[in-house]
């Protein structure tokens, strides 16, 4: 009998939500029915989805931003086949392989010049782990720094410097020594580091979760803090690396050079898991300082090789497309066009970002009805506001979006770097209109509103 996935897909492809629903999180399946994201997505090309009526959908989310280079690039799948074809020896584990050694080469060529050395590993996550254990190996301290609001993965060591409580309710204790402190704040960073027992302070170029940019010089006064006072510097470019800005990493635009680089997302082609950290000779060379060490610090399937081709893939396509310049260009033609918008819509307060990472605020209006209309749905749950952006960008206009962070009036958009000019003048059209109908009360957009804060009242009282 052979094993065919098509047909398993061919059979089941009605029960997703079921299946999904008696065997993992039911919860999620409730979230998607709620808020009209059921949808049965047939096939992924580029930055697109397509159901199974055939309808199109512009995905400006890309997986967490997973899709750089868009869904099911044809180079990538090509990589994939034929490393599967070669019958290659993978994870012999007593050995090396000669495609991490050329993905970690291609991969130092990007990275600031004090950066020579690579570690793999599987998820971003798992790069952060890593960072604070040689962080803490290489200086011989135990506390880390980390900001208010970052979001560096949900494993323990890397929950521990999650920013967001939500996340960490309810999971500690959590690691010891993790110390937070405000985002872009030079003097409280200088405070906790005054102690000269720091490790490392780690932090996003950009904020993920809504999306907050530095002042202009505060990644170089970062490092200079860091070297100061004896600290490693670690910026966590998961997210925002490869592209995603506009520069092929987001430290890039303000020439600060960290000690360590974590990264994984984009670097999967969408495929195959990977992550890695970048960083010194001397990180690399205190941890794995003995021939005994040589395996002191790893992951099971690191460095495999359909892992490896994939980013090498992944890599010739960002160049090969100029992919990061599309970035640049087509993510500040969206901001520029959607913060003109700011003067006409109460509801819209600014919309910042680089490249490919991109912020729409919403605030409180000034007029009364509008005003009141806000406050019902503040008090139902903070943040709710951008569902009824999200919610009609979806239905109406087909466009995928998510909203930035728990509690936020920011949506954000996270879209692979091909977008072309027809999808841009698409973002812009479509946000226009929805948000000029939040303007309209009562309307139809309103009722969704009411619909949306009853829910969340039902959920606070612990109505299912």
């Amino acid at each position: 009998m052979t094993f065919s996935i098509a047909e398993l897909l061919a059979q089941h492809s009605s029960d997703k939500f079921d299946l999904y629903e008696r065997h993992l999180n039911y919860q999620m399946v409730r979230v998607l029915k709620t808020i009209g994201y059921d949808r049965h997505y047939q096939k992924a090309v580029g930055q697109y989805l397509y159901d199974q009526e055939g309808q199109e959908y512009l995905d400006l989310l890309s997986g967490f931003g997973v899709f750089a280079i868009g869904r099911n690039h044809p180079t990538v799948i090509s990589a994939l086949k034929e490393t599967l074809d070669l019958e290659l020896p993978n994870l012999v584990q007593l050995d090396v392989s000669v495609l991490s050694g050329l993905l970690a080469q291609e991969l130092l060529k990007t990275t600031p010049d004090n950066l020579s050395k690579m570690f793999f590993c599987n998820s971003g996550t798992e790069a952060v782990e890593a960072a604070i254990k040689f962080a803490r190996y290489t200086t011989k301290r135990e506390k880390i720094i980390f900001c208010e609001h970052g979001y560096h993965g949900l494993t323990m060591g890397s929950l521990s410097l999650n920013g967001e409580p939500v996340f960490r309710e309810g999971f500690g204790p959590l690691l010891p020594s993790c110390v937070a402190v405000p985002f872009n704040n030079l003097a409280a960073l200088e405070e906790a580091l005054g102690n000269h027992d720091v490790a490392a302070f780690i932090v996003e170029p950009i904020q993920g979760k809504g999306v907050n940019l530095p002042d202009d010089h505060y990644l170089q006064e970062v490092r200079r803090l860091c070297t100061h006072y004896g600290a490693l510097f670690v910026a966590d470019e998961v997210q925002t690396g490869l592209g995603r800005t506009g520069k092929f990493w987001a430290i890039d635009h303000w020439d600060a050079k960290p000690d360590m680089i974590c990264m994984a997302k984009a670097l999967s082609g969408g495929f195959v898991p990977v992550g890695g950290v970048a960083m010194t000779q001397k990180i690399m060379d205190s941890v794995y300082n003995r021939m005994d060490r040589a395996v002191v610090h790893g992951s099971t399937f690191a460095k495999n090789n359909m892992a490896m081709a994939a980013g090498l893939a992944t890599l010739h396509v960002l160049k090969a497309e100029n992919l990061v310049a599309n970035s640049a260009q087509i993510g500040a033609d969206i901001i520029a066009a959607l913060n003109a918008m700011t003067g006409q819509f109460e509801f819209l307060k600014e919309v910042r970002g680089k490249g490919m990472m991109i912020a729409v605020e919403f605030k409180a209006p000034k007029s009364l009805a509008l005003k009141a209309a806000w406050e019902m749905l503040e008090a139902a749950n903070k943040g709710l506001f951008c569902q009824m952006i999200t919610i009609p960008l979806f239905k109406e206009h087909r466009i995928l979006s998510q909203v930035a962070g728990h509690g936020m009036n920011v949506v954000k958009l996270l879209p692979p770097l091909n977008l072309n000019p027809k999808d841009r003048d698409h973002i812009v059209n479509a946000f226009r209109q929805t948000i000029a109908d939040t303007h309209k009360v009562p309307g139809s957009i309103w009722t969704l509103g009411k619909n949306l804060a009853s829910h969340a009242l039902k959920g606070k009282k612990g109505v299912t």
